[in-house]
């Protein structure tokens, strides 16, 4: 009797050898569809109380930074001693007020005043040797003088007598040797006469010249006596301004060398602020920026960027600001201040609260809550300036959307998270 066999239908089919190839590809096409159609973003679980929440708001961005001012006097004189010397006398201590001129330090220094003691001596020496010189040139003058009197008179005589042998010669009363000899006399008497006229004008040429050399030579030797007494006066050391002595390193018996600055003193007409400002706003931070202080009871304080330095150490940069108008009544030197320094006009910009949320996102991405409040979902943003309180959003974000702004550390990078 013959068997008869029946084809499998259905699903049972697939199960066998033919089948099983089928079933393969079918599952397959399942999986790719599933890889394809699946949310691949990550999910977390937050408690939602411990999470701060700020509000996207639509408004006027004023763009200014706060930083820390501490008060100093409003000009601060170095003093470092011209001379070299040993401290002898110390006249005043740290926050002594002086006025200008008074002494604050006496210095000693023995070589100085050898230098000096000697300079004196040569310069009375030389003031002695110019006084008998002069006293000499001068008695060298009046014999000089005393010696032509008595030539002119001896010139005179001679003349006359060379006058009558002449007349008594062509008379021949007299003999030629006579004559020869009165006018030998004659022409010596007239020579010599002519030789001390001569040497009284040189003498008096060279009087001259010798006496303007040594009072040279003392006026040279006074000016730098003046200068070496000027020495002398600087080994005390004064206070160039009226003010208030703010640093004193000086001991009794130190020895201090010229130019060591020892002393700083205060103006305390009045006072600025000196604050450290973020590296970040070395472009924008610049002279004639207005700026303020306001107290705790409400009293505002007008200031003004006097002087931005270039120099930026430890990722900072100091600036000068001074009052505009009033100061505080308590103000003090070392008090500190909070300072807003505007650097453009309030404009309409849309903002968010700052918070701890930037030092992880950098200000490119934020989590934004959904319209019910149990999500919230990573979204790129774009940040542009920022205040103490808010920062503004150039993209990315609507006002009345609501943000998390506290810290994501815990997050990782997951893309949604989930309140509870």
């Amino acid at each position: 009797m013959d068997i008869r066999i029946e084809k499998k239908k259905g699903i049972r089919a697939l199960f066998t050898k033919k089948g099983i190839p089928y079933l393969a590809g079918a599952l397959f096409l399942v999986f790719v569809l599933w890889l394809l159609l699946r949310d691949n973003s990550s999910t977390l679980r937050v408690d939602a109380r411990t999470i701060s929440v700020g509000q996207v708001v639509s408004g006027e961005f004023n763009d200014y930074i706060r930083v820390t001012g501490q008060v100093q006097p409003i000009t601060t004189v170095q003093l470092s001693p011209l001379e070299a010397g040993i401290v002898e006398r110390l006249v005043v201590e740290e926050g002594t007020s002086v006025k200008k001129g008074d002494v604050l330090v006496v210095l000693s220094n023995t070589s100085l005043t050898l230098e000096i003691l000697n300079s004196e001596a040569e310069l009375a020496e030389k003031e002695n040797i110019l006084r008998d010189t002069k006293l000499k040139l001068e008695q060298d003058k009046l014999d000089l003088q005393q010696q032509r009197l008595d030539a002119e008179v001896k010139f005179r005589q001679d003349k006359r007598k060379f006058e009558q042998y002449e007349k008594l010669f062509e008379e021949r009363l007299i003999s030629k040797e006579e004559y020869l000899q009165a006018k030998e006399a004659y022409s010596l008497a007239e020579l010599r006469l002519e030789v001390l006229i001569n040497r009284q004008r040189q003498d008096s040429l060279q009087r001259e010249v010798q006496i303007e050399q040594l009072e040279n030579s003392l006026d040279n030797m006074r000016e730098n006596m003046v200068l070496v007494r000027q020495q002398l006066e600087n080994l005390s050391v004064k206070s160039p301004i009226d003010g208030q002595v703010g640093r004193l390193d000086a001991e009794l018996g130190q020895w201090i060398s010229a130019g060591t600055k020892i002393a700083q003193i205060n103006d305390l007409t009045d006072f600025k602020l000196q604050a450290q400002v973020d590296e970040h706003y070395i472009d924008k931070v610049q002279t004639g920026l207005s700026a303020s202080y306001e107290e705790t009871g409400g009293t505002k304080y007008s200031l003004l960027v006097k002087k931005v330095y270039p120099e930026v150490q430890n990722g900072q940069f100091k600036t000068d600001l001074h009052f505009v108008g009033d100061r505080p009544e308590n103000i003090r030197t070392g008090k500190s201040y909070y300072i807003n320094i505007e650097l453009d006009e309030p404009t309409e910009a849309v903002m968010i609260p700052r918070g701890t949320f930037y030092q992880k996102t950098g200000g490119n991405w934020i989590y934004v809550l959904s319209p019910e409040g149990d999500r919230a979902f990573k979204r790129p943003i774009k940040i542009g300036r920022q205040n103490p309180l808010f920062y503004e959003v150039i993209e990315g974000l609507d006002p009345g959307e609501k943000v998390i702004v506290s810290s994501y550390e815990a997050y990782g990078d997951n893309d949604i998270l989930v309140l509870k």
